[in-house]
Formats: structure tokens, C-alpha cells, sequence
């Protein structure tokens, strides 16, 4: 068995400044979980490079404002 190293998480600082919002949104979307996926260790909260990066995939690309949602 091998243990390959982990992905460093993200923590709150870090998945705001890739999303554009400020750190007391994203806490939002997370009470509401309307966020990106995350882990609680402890009391600490840690996003997973991948689940942000898939949570943001999971949005359609748009070419106008005006186009419905």
C-alpha cells in the first residue's frame, strides 16, 4: 500500500478569493448550502481543490446576462 500526498485544502480566505466574494458570502452559501462542498476538522472548515473546482464546472457558461437562467 502507498500513500500518495494529499491535495492541500483551501481554507475560507483562499476559496473566496478564487470565487470573487468576500469571505462572509461564502459562509453564507455554506449555512444555507447553496456553497461549494467543504470539511470540518475539528473546528477548522477546509475546501478540496477538486470539489471547488467541480462545484464551479456544475455552472452553465452564459454568453448574455439576458439569457434566462
Amino acid at each position: 500500500m502507498s500513500l500518495s500526498t494529499p491535495t492541500p485544502l483551501l481554507d475560507d480566505h483562499g476559496v473566496a478569493a478564487i470565487l470573487g466574494c468576500a469571505r462572509g458570502s461564502l459562509q453564507k452559501a455554506r449555512l444555507t448550502g447553496d456553497g461549494p462542498p467543504f470539511l470540518k476538522i475539528g473546528r477548522l472548515v477546509r475546501y478540496r481543490p477538486e470539489d471547488v473546482a467541480a462545484w464551479l464546472a456544475a455552472f452553465p457558461a452564459r454568453t448574455s446576462t439576458s439569457n434566462p437562467a
